[in-house]
């Protein structure tokens, strides 16, 4: 486990051992389980600087259940990748639901249709993988995050492109510009 972190972290191009997605899902898998025990280590750091008595309790005891559930996951990577396929799915779902919201209030800007794009494809990407979940853990992280971050990554540059064009456009039209 520790290897496949380290080669993710020196080798990030290799992090699914040679396009493999079941490896690149444990690797993702390892990646989140240690920030979520670093972030139960910050819980517990800051529980000493919280003022009153039943807020170092909660902090104690959040801080504690993040660094259990980060160890328990690094612990069994199996059922890591198969919950964190599930929250993906899910996370899949209710972005493309705001993309899709955001495209009807962004419509009247040029570019925005790749919004619902976007939206609908992450929409479709989430109702894959929940639909075919536990069967689908072994890939479906791998494969479907990269698809959703090319889509996603490619409507941001064309939107921006979109408004940069728009800005220009409105630039030239100023009063202040002599024609």
């Amino acid at each position: 486990m520790v290897n496949l972190v380290r080669r993710c972290v020196h080798h990030p191009w290799r992090a699914g051992g040679g396009g493999s997605p079941a490896l690149a899902a444990v690797a993702v898998n390892a990646v989140i389980a240690w920030l979520i025990v670093l972030a139960g280590v910050v819980h517990l750091s800051l529980a000493f600087y919280a003022h009153r008595a039943g807020s170092v309790l909660w902090k104690l005891l959040v801080g504690l259940a993040y660094i259990f559930f980060g160890i328990y996951l690094i612990a069994h990577p199996a059922l890591g990748v198969a919950s964190l396929t599930l929250v993906l799915a899910l996370l899949f779902l209710v972005e493309g639901i705001f993309d899709i919201a955001l495209f009807f209030q962004m419509r009247a800007i040029g570019g925005s249709s790749w919004i619902l794009v976007d939206g609908i494809i992450t929409l479709a990407l989430g109702l894959m993988i929940y639909l075919r979940w536990p069967s689908n853990s072994n890939w479906a992280i791998g494969t479907l995050v990269g698809v959703s971050l090319i889509i996603s990554g490619g409507t941001r540059l064309i939107l921006s492109f979109a408004v940069r064009r728009a800005a220009a456009d409105l630039a030239s039209l100023s009063p202040g510009k002599a024609a």
